[in-house]
């Protein structure tokens, strides 16, 4: 259930109503915002609910008391109104500036990734993105450089100035990846890998979650609800696009999911075209027709030499493709009363 307080509430009051909510079983979350605080009450009996929301609503502290049926509570719209605004480094992520987070598929070399962060950066993009672990459908496929590729990528962050992201895959991993990422990323084959997402979620550092590629949107929710209710709350959501009978793409890039979540949750929500449709030509148009849609943020692979890449070169844009489309995404933001 959510409990919204009035105006006039003090921070004792705070403190006794969180005691009065473990007392009777449930975990306490709680979201301040400019002029009203909201506490988030989680895990206690649906037989007790009743009971409970009553005797909390005669406190004169207490507005009202609003039980939730959703099964994803502390990222949906009623435990948090307003639309959380994720800082990395300085970047704001989910505010009026459509974020582009651009960059190579897979870290091959310091050589290609500080050229490519040099190129993204000149174009316009504001976080650098690139693969030290690389997740593949076949075993013989390149699996990434590991470390090696996180020093790279903490090279190339110390030249231009970006921030980067780059996927964990592994429980192992987190805190290694946590030394060097400013965004740890959850790929779609791990959005529903429970342990990892909860070991994510101790983590006090921004997640972007990838949505399943045969998810439904409750369950992508579903799944950063995992991270948050273990405390991280910097959860970026991404459309990544779902497997259907169509071949023609990669996969169908779910252009409605994007307003769809805006409207459920208030974590920001990022559009990766680029394995969304699998074509490098393909990606200008659907980047567009994302940041028209709603999209806070863009994730879009870069590449000097695609036909020369590792992974993913068929749809990965060349430095003068991607500045290109920058210059167009600028008038597609202008449209809808934002900026890149």
């Amino acid at each position: 259930m959510i409990i919204i307080l009035t105006p006039s509430a003090t921070e004792a009051d705070i403190e006794e109503l969180v005691q009065n909510l473990k007392d009777h079983g449930y975990g306490v979350h709680i979201s301040k915002g400019v002029e009203k605080t909201i506490v988030g009450a989680i895990g206690a009996q649906d037989e007790a609910k009743a009971m409970i929301a009553e005797q909390l609503s005669s406190l004169e502290y207490v507005e009202r008391v609003i039980p939730i049926l959703k099964p994803y509570k502390l990222v949906g719209r009623e435990f948090h109104p307003d639309k959380t605004i994720i800082r990395v480094g300085n970047v704001d992520v989910g505010g009026q500036k459509v974020v582009v987070m651009a960059g190579p598929c897979s870290v091959e070399s310091e050589e290609q990734t500080i050229e490519t962060a040099k190129a993204v950066k000149a174009a316009g993009a504001s976080i650098l993105r690139g693969g030290a672990f690389k997740p593949s459908t076949s075993p013989y496929s390149f699996q990434g450089l590991g470390e090696d590729a996180l020093k790279i990528l903490a090279a190339a962050r110390e030249v231009t100035g970006l921030p980067i992201i780059t996927e964990v895959m592994d429980t192992r991993d987190v805190e290694l990846v946590a030394q060097y990422a400013d965004i740890l990323q959850i790929g779609t084959r791990n959005m529903t890998n429970f342990s990892l997402l909860r070991e994510i979620g101790l983590i006090k550092k921004p997640v972007m979650l990838k949505r399943g590629m045969a998810s439904t949107i409750e369950e992508w929710l579903q799944a950063a609800e995992y991270i948050a209710n273990r405390g991280n709350y910097e959860i970026m959501l991404c459309e990544r696009g779902i497997r259907t009978f169509e071949t023609m793409t990669r996969n169908t890039f779910d252009i409605s999911a994007i307003p769809a979540v805006a409207a459920l949750s208030h974590l920001p929500v990022v559009a990766d075209p680029s394995h969304g449709t699998g074509r490098w030509h393909l990606v200008p148009p659907v980047s567009k027709a994302a940041v028209v849609a709603g999209a806070d943020a863009l994730l879009i692979e870069v590449h000097p030499q695609p036909d020369k890449a590792l992974k993913d070169g068929p749809q990965s844009l060349k430095p003068d493709t991607f500045a290109q489309l920058m210059a167009d995404l600028a008038s597609c933001a202008r449209a809808v009363g934002r900026h890149l």
